[in-house]
């Protein structure tokens, strides 16, 4: 058997040793204010839930068309990549004028998104999202 002889600075073997007591120390922290934290989570999530979602854009709106199409004129093929990569295809190929109105159409839902975030920022900052407000469900069994 045969010893492996390994050189370490005390300096580093200590730095190594501090930082995975130093990460233990934290870990542990986090575990006792976990409990404060989950109130606060659920009230960001419920939140953000309310938050208006983004639309698509022009492109999404194309491919709900081609997608229809395609699958008319081929029905034989079923697999999204195949009709993804037809539309990606088709979508290159075609003209600005052609795509006008697609980029119409992600322009009217990009403006109703626009207003309804403003409503929803100012909602948000008026105080309408406090805690007392919202009603949270502490029946969840994975709360602990």
């Amino acid at each position: 058997m045969t010893k492996i002889k390994t050189t370490t600075s005390s300096a580093s073997t200590s730095a190594k040793t501090n930082g995975k007591i130093g990460s233990l120390l934290k870990h542990g922290d986090t575990k006792k204010k976990a409990g404060r934290k989950k109130t606060a989570r659920k009230i960001v999530s419920k939140i953000d839930a309310m938050k208006p979602k983004k639309p698509p854009p022009a492109f999404f709106y194309f491919l709900q068309d081609f997608r229809k199409e395609y699958q008319e004129t081929n029905p034989d093929i079923k697999s999204m990549r195949h009709i993804g990569k037809a539309c990606g295809e088709k979508w290159n190929m075609m003209t600005y004028e052609e795509k006008v109105k697609y980029y119409d159409i992600a322009t009217e839902k990009r403006a109703e998104f626009d207003t309804a975030m403003v409503n929803f920022t100012k909602r948000k900052e008026s105080g309408e999202f406090d805690e007392d407000k919202l009603e949270l469900d502490d029946d969840s069994d994975f709360d602990g």
